[in-house]
């Protein structure tokens, strides 16, 4: 039988990612940074090792060789940050997203998911920021404990020592984060078209392994730049963004700016594949705790 069109608008909706029942603004907030926070704290805790090669890869200059000893430093301050920023970034990006999609035409939820992702990488970069110093320098070998690191850098270089390399650090995770999110959910709309149903964990990991692949490799030229300003400390070696890439041309040619690729993509591939698994997961068993409206969409076609 053929599908009306009330129905077909119920099912494009529920693809786009339309909330089918009356939008409920702290519930998606706090259900989404329950989601985000849990995800976080998993990728963080399984793929540390991998992040830490990658950041020791990115920060030696030349042809310098990197310790693989301590591959775990500074993971539980890491946590410590990573939780509530994980938390801040999808509590914000799931109900900006619903705005978005709910005011957006079907044939621009790509800008949607693109503006979602963005504002809230921007919300969590307040937190993350400060964190992802820590957290390097630690993965460097600067310092042995969280503690002391903030102690230090606050000592030495002042509270803006906390926030090194921000804007670097924006002109990374802005794009990575508006690119990861768009693609994972762009390819969940056309997977959940061609399926006719809600897609199953490991069908999401999959996706949001592919996203990020491709996301970490395209924005490995960015992360560069952020590592080396983030870890150079009072020396200041780069005065800025621009004087960074001039340095890194000059004395190590352009092929400096793929350092860690490797290690990059597969740390978020890898993160990708957990993070929107277990994010989709808690999103199902936080949704199902909420009243059912047996009117709502599906994709039964009868």
């Amino acid at each position: 039988m053929g599908i009306s069109q009330e129905k077909s608008g119920k099912i494009m909706d529920t693809v786009n990612g339309r909330e089918e029942r009356p939008f409920d603004f702290w519930h998606v907030l706090f259900g989404g940074a329950i989601a985000g926070g849990v995800a976080g704290v998993v990728v963080e805790t399984a793929l540390y090792p991998i992040d830490t090669i990658k950041t020791r890869l990115q920060a030696v200059r030349g042809g310098g060789k990197i310790n693989l000893k301590g591959l775990y430093s500074g993971l539980r301050g890491n946590l410590v940050g990573v939780l509530p920023a994980s938390a801040v970034f999808v509590g914000v990006y799931e109900p900006t997203k619903q705005k978005l999609l709910n005011s957006f035409p079907d044939n621009l939820s790509a800008l949607a998911h693109l503006t979602a992702g963005a504002i809230g990488g921007a919300a969590s970069s307040i937190i993350r920021v400060p964190t992802e110093v820590v957290k390097q320098r630690m993965q460097t070998g600067q310092f042995a404990s969280a503690a002391d690191a903030v102690q230090c850098i606050f000592v030495k270089e002042g509270f803006k020592g906390l926030y090194a390399g921000y804007g670097s650090f924006l002109l990374r995770d802005l794009p990575f984060d508006a690119i990861q999110f768009c693609i994972y959910e762009q390819l969940r709309i056309g997977y959940k078209l061609a399926a006719r149903r809600e897609l199953k964990d490991p069908e999401n990991a999959i996706i949001g392994a592919f996203a990020g692949a491709i996301t970490g490799a395209i924005t490995t030229p960015l992360d560069v730049i952020k590592t080396r300003l983030m870890v150079q400390g009072p020396a200041n070696e780069y005065k800025g963004i621009v004087d960074c890439v001039k340095t890194i041309v000059r004395e190590e040619g352009t092929p400096a700016f793929f350092k860690g690729i490797g290690p990059r993509v597969l740390w978020i591939s890898i993160g990708g594949s957990i993070f929107f698994s277990v994010l989709e997961r808690t999103k199902k068993i936080l949704a199902e705790r909420r009243p059912v409206d047996h009117n709502s969409a599906s994709f039964k076609l009868d």
